[in-house]
């Protein structure tokens, strides 16, 4: 049985009615080529006329499975009706006029949801941004201020952002760093905890200590400024660190004076069934950055952190032009509301218990499948050669061409590109993210027959 979302009014199915890509994208495809820069990759050339719920429209008719989101934004989905109306009524109020020249108050709103909503009870300030390199960046910026130090700590695997600075913290060189250097200095990577790929047993605080010895030896606590950490990884493979990593890490930054940055911009508002993914395990960072899921699909992050750090910087020091758009920033205010309203942290958890057995069956059923992992509605399956567990690529290219052109859009993931990634909008229909499991697991078994 389907049903009608109330975004969009969009049915609820898988429905193609041509191939993937059809006419009318074939022809917009070729204007795109014609048009936009080849360095714009786009992972399927299927071009979308609606989308609401769990599936998106093409212009061709044709009606996909999102497990994607738009990279973890549409959480609350494509058009989510209180979000939709608020964008109305904040655009026959004013598109913009620039915080920084003359304030309104749904940046204000935005900036109290981020003091509730964030780890920690202490008292916190927030400047908002539109993208989530542009809060990383900032994040940076706040605490070399704070502290007078320069270094930088990132991790293996991480990814950051696309400026020059937020290069500079991400791993993976292609295809973010390649022939675009020099980057900026003063950024030091060390090992992450990857259960997977650790030796076998090393515990979440023997990873810490891993990691915190090569800080001390290459870098030093009194040069340090901050480590920023994504508390899941999420480019670098959906990489959940094990118990105890990040709390110890968390002790180590407060006692040496060093300022916990959490790069959340794909694991919070629900994405992992908490509000945040360091609520997990009670960590509370200094700064916590933001974006993606917090709009409902509008450009907006947030730097948010203890307020005596962020009072720190001199006036004019953070900002930018359309920081905090007033559009945005109703599109949040709304956005939250509606993962309250219809408990999305619980929607997480119940597609995460949905999805579980059936992506454990699979990896029982196919040795190719080397770990499932992730939490709430942020999964992921490793793909690898049986017989060496080394990253197989072609393979997991091969299994999401198969499922893109059956209509469910998966997106993939990893320093290897080995990874497939699922993020459904929290809103999906039940029966829609059985179907598209439903399609995945057909399309690994087919792969690796």
């Amino acid at each position: 049985m389907t049903a009608t979302h109330p975004d969009a009014g969009l049915v609820q199915r898988r429905h193609l009615v041509t191939e993937l890509p059809g006419p009318r994208s074939r022809e917009l495809s070729a204007r795109c080529d014609a048009t936009v820069s080849a360095g714009v990759h786009v992972a399927l050339p299927v071009f979308i006329a609606a989308a609401g719920g769990g599936v998106l429209l093409d212009v061709d008719g044709n009606s996909l499975i999102d497990l994607g989101s738009g990279i973890a934004v549409t959480s609350v989905g494509n058009a989510a009706p209180a979000v939709v109306s608020a964008v109305r009524a904040q655009v026959e109020r004013f598109t913009h006029t620039c915080f920084m020249v003359t304030p309104y108050e749904p940046y204000l709103a935005v900036c109290e949801e981020l003091a509730r909503l964030t780890p920690g009870e202490h008292e916190k300030r927030s400047a908002l941004f539109s993208s989530g390199a542009e809060a990383v960046e900032n994040a940076v910026k706040v605490a070399r201020h704070v502290t007078g130090r320069a270094a930088v700590v990132v991790f293996d695997h991480a990814y950051h952002g696309r400026t020059n600075l937020t290069m500079a913290l991400t791993a993976k060189v292609m295809p973010y760093k390649h022939r675009f250097g020099p980057f900026a200095p003063e950024v030091y990577r060390v090992p992450f905890s990857y259960p997977f790929r650790d030796p076998a047993g090393m515990s979440g605080e023997q990873a810490a200590a891993r990691a915190l010895s090569v800080i001390e030896a290459q870098v030093g606590a009194g040069n340090l400024a901050c480590v920023v950490i994504e508390p899941i990884q999420g480019e670098g493979g959906f990489i959940v660190p094990a118990p105890g990593f990040l709390p110890a890490i968390a002790r180590w930054c407060a006692e040496r004076g060093v300022l916990l940055v959490a790069d959340e911009i794909q694991t919070g508002f629900c994405r992992t069934g908490d509000w945040f993914a360091c609520d997990h395990e009670k960590v509370v960072p200094d700064l916590v950055t933001t974006a993606k899921g917090i709009a409902g699909g509008l450009p907006l992050a947030g730097l948010t952190g203890r307020a005596h750090l962020m009072d720190a910087v001199h006036a004019g020091g953070l900002g930018g032009t359309y920081g905090g758009n007033p559009v945005a920033c109703a599109a949040a205010l709304a956005g939250i509301a509606t993962m309250r309203e219809h408990d999305l942290l619980g929607a997480a958890r119940r597609i995460e218990a949905t999805a579980w057995p059936t992506l454990t069956a699979l990896a029982a059923r196919c040795p190719a499948v080397g770990q499932v992992r992730g939490r709430g509605a942020m999964l992921a399956l490793e793909l690898i050669d049986p017989a060496t567990a080394a990253p197989d690529p072609g393979l997991t290219a091969q299994v999401v061409h198969a499922c893109h052109h059956a209509g469910v859009v998966v997106l993939t993931c990893g320093t290897d590109a080995n990874v497939i990634r699922l993020l459904p909008p929290l809103v999906i229909p039940p029966d829609l993210l059985a179907e598209g499991l439903d399609v995945l697991t057909q399309a690994i078994i087919t792969a690796t027959a």
